[in-house]
């Protein structure tokens, strides 16, 4: 019997179609298998173990910074409306609903920040295992941050703790504290299709690849440093040099072509037993009973930013497409204060922050702090926090305009003021730690003079 020609057809189809799928099978699950579509991130592993710090955006509380219920109001306290810490310098901010503070500033604030290679001409490395005590001179790197290097802003910081209620099946309880980088990348060709698709399964349509390198926020051992081959370096840092650990080995190669930095780009941790001591406008150890220090914030421990006078500026600004309201996160405070007049902080010498009363008779402690100067502006707060995009004009020209108000910093704008910590007790290292929580409320204990130096 002679098979007809739609019954020839129909075989043919049925074997290209198993031919088809045998290809597929073949050649794309081994592909899937080099290169899943939602890749393992360190993130999930840590998740077993550790918990995220901080606020998510949908709870923000800044989310209505805009709203005229932080403006001062007769009879009502003004209070910690929001807090922030910036692990790694320059980039994307973690906002906490509570916060230690130590002499160096709020726990975990500026820890790292990135430099490049500044001249090829400079100084050596100093080996683990000398003498860095004495600073070197020309350091052979810079530090960068928003003012010359705006993508910053779009390097994202999650913080890990330990978490003592959750255990690991496979790896029991884990300790350690990390930090996990991780920046806008996607390579070319079909990795880059594969990892496109996968941010879309994992983080939503709006999702975008990602490259991520993990750090201990514990400083290393002289035996861990040189096992991962970390070298002491002098990095400058504004007008000085800086003294601390170059972890470049831990940088991806990615992350500098994404920022746009043609030389080589690493990452440095400062020594907790190399902090710099602070003076300038800072309070003296015989009158602190302390001296104050800092990792890598530019002056002071602690920046506090009043939400009412960032939209009094704000009325002053310039609109256009790139710049629709002024974004409180500009100004890279730690702590943002609502409920106050505009330009209150401008006298301010001494404050002190406590819990709300539970009744007319309580009488809480609080957390004290001096009050150093105002916070002399530079062009940072161009760059938009949410996409690293620098306007070019404002704020700087507004501040400039209508915040020259220091005789110490001529034709520069203020916002804001540098705080150092005040502790009741300064006689056992353990005694230098306060604590601050989004909601208490401000007591101004002093009034004066500010003159920048």
């Amino acid at each position: 019997m002679i098979p007809q020609i739609s019954e020839v057809v129909a075989l043919f189809d049925l074997t290209a179609i198993i031919l088809l799928l045998t290809t597929v099978i073949v050649f794309v699950i081994p592909i899937f298998i080099l290169f899943p579509p939602i890749p393992v991130e360190r993130s999930d592993a840590l998740r077993q173990t550790h918990t995220k710090v901080g606020i998510p955006a949908s709870q923000s509380n800044l989310r209505t910074q805009t709203s005229l219920e932080h403006d001062y109001q007769p009879g009502k306290p003004a209070k910690i409306q929001s807090l922030y810490i910036y692990p790694v310098k320059s980039c994307r901010g973690i906002e906490v609903g509570h916060s230690k503070v130590l002499p160096k500033g709020l726990e975990f604030d500026r820890l790292f920040a990135f430099a490049r290679q500044k001249s090829k001409a400079a100084s050596a490395p100093v080996p683990s295992g000398e003498d860095r005590t004495e600073p070197k001179k020309n350091p052979q790197w810079e530090v960068i941050t928003l003012r010359q290097v705006p993508l910053l802003a779009n390097i994202k910081i999650d913080l890990w703790l330990p978490d003592v209620s959750k255990t690991s099946r496979q790896l029991g309880r884990v300790g350690g504290r990390f930090i996990v980088i991780r920046f806008p990348w996607r390579d070319s060709g079909l990795k880059g299709i594969i990892q496109w698709i996968s941010a879309k399964l994992s983080r939503g349509l709006s999702g975008t690849p990602e490259k991520e390198f993990m750090l201990s926020i514990d400083f290393p051992s002289p035996d861990e440093i040189k096992a991962a081959g970390y070298q002491y370096e002098d990095t400058s840092f504004f007008a000085k040099s800086v003294y601390a650990l170059n972890m470049r080995n831990e940088v991806p190669p990615e992350l500098g072509l994404y920022l746009g930095v043609t030389v080589p780009v690493t990452i440095f941790m400062v020594d907790p037993d190399q902090r710099r001591e602070v003076f300038r406008n800072a309070p003296r150890k015989a009158d602190a009973g302390y001296q104050p220090v800092i990792d890598f914030q530019d002056a002071y421990p602690l920046h506090l930013l009043n939400l009412t006078s960032v939209r009094a500026l704000e009325s002053k600004v310039q609109k256009d497409d790139n710049l629709q309201f002024l974004d409180a996160r500009r100004f890279r405070p730690n702590i943002i204060v609502s409920g106050l007049k505009a330009y209150d902080e401008d006298d301010w010498r001494s404050i002190e922050f406590s819990q709300p009363p539970q009744s007319a008779t309580d009488k809480l402690s609080g957390s004290k702090f001096d009050v150093s100067c105002r916070t002399v502006r530079c062009k940072l707060p161009n760059v938009d926090p949410a996409t690293g995009i620098r306007h070019k004009v404002e704020p700087d020209n507004s501040l400039r305009k209508y915040r020259n108000i220091d005789e110490g910093a001529p034709k520069s704008g203020c916002m804001g003021m540098q705080l150092c910590p005040i502790f009741p007790k300064t006689d056992d290292p353990e005694d230098l730690e306060l604590s601050l929580e989004v909601g208490m409320e401000i007591k101004v204990l002093q009034r004066g003079h500010h003159l920048a130096l």
